[in-house]
Order: C-alpha cells, then sequence, then structure tokens
C-alpha cells in the first residue's frame, strides 16, 4: 500500500512540474513592464512580499495534509 502511494505521489509529482512552466507563463505584461521598470529596492520588496503571501497558503496547504495523514493513519 505504500509503495503504491508512493508511486501515486511520484507521478503527481512529474505531472506538477512538467506543467509548472506554462504556470509561470500567466503573468500580464503590465505586472512585468512595471516590475522590470523599477529600481533595485522595489525588486526586492517585490520578492519579499511574494514569500510573504506564499507562507500562510503553504502552511495551510501541509497542515491539512498532515490533518489527513494522521487521520488515516489513526483509521488503520
Amino acid at each position: 500500500m505504500k509503495l503504491r502511494l508512493t508511486v501515486t505521489c511520484a507521478v503527481w509529482t512529474l505531472l506538477i512540474g512538467l506543467t509548472a512552466s506554462h504556470a509561470v507563463a500567466q503573468g500580464c505584461a503590465m505586472c512585468y513592464q512595471t516590475a522590470a521598470a523599477s529600481g533595485a529596492p522595489a525588486r526586492v520588496a517585490l520578492r519579499h512580499g511574494i514569500l510573504v503571501l506564499l507562507l500562510p497558503a503553504v502552511s495551510l496547504f501541509v497542515g491539512i495534509l498532515a490533518f489527513i495523514y494522521r487521520r488515516n493513519d489513526r483509521a488503520r
């Protein structure tokens, strides 16, 4: 059972990794031009802002997965 779960996770990871390059190209041209025209401090602030917005989403995602895994493990 664990081998099947591992293989399933590996396949999904591969599929998501292959399609991630298409997701990067979804930015609008106006946002790209504004970010490219800004100075170095603004680019650093933009990078930090992206990380700040990413952390809660990733934390929530990992928390939900951990909850599901623990609950599934207790059921056995």
